[in-house]
């Protein structure tokens, strides 16, 4: 039976990332022989973010598909925010990450709590 993962959009991992330290966690590695394109991050808080800064992408270009965002509008525990990219223009580039690639989640301007849920969608094929 094939994964379920290559199929459609799927819940690619559930990570805890702290809030209260700059540094980068990770969130996804891609299996072998395989590539991911990514869709979405959700991220559920353990407590208020601040003025917490986020970023999502390779471990080597952690903001190449999330740039840095900063999450002070969710401000309590349980506050919840979907982290999509925009499209600006006519065409929003993505990325295909090969086998091996690991997806991060950097922290900068750290300033919330340290059990925060953060939820990796997309697909592989």
């Amino acid at each position: 039976m094939a994964d379920s993962k290559e199929k459609g959009l799927a819940l690619l991992s559930t990570t805890t990332v702290s809030f209260a330290a700059n540094a980068a966690t990770e969130l996804y590695v891609v299996p072998e022989g395989k590539r991911c394109v990514l869709f979405a991050v959700n991220i559920v808080l353990g407590a208020d973010a601040v003025t917490t800064d986020v970023q999502v992408g390779a471990s080597t270009a952690t903001s190449d598909f999330i740039a840095i965002t900063d999450l002070g509008l969710i401000d309590a525990q349980y506050d919840s925010a979907w982290l999509i990219p925009i499209p600006a223009a006519n065409v929003l580039l993505g990325k295909s990450y090969a086998a091996g690639t690991s997806i991060v989640m950097e922290v900068t301007n750290f300033a919330g709590g340290a059990t925060n849920t953060v939820n990796l969608f997309g697909f592989l094929y």
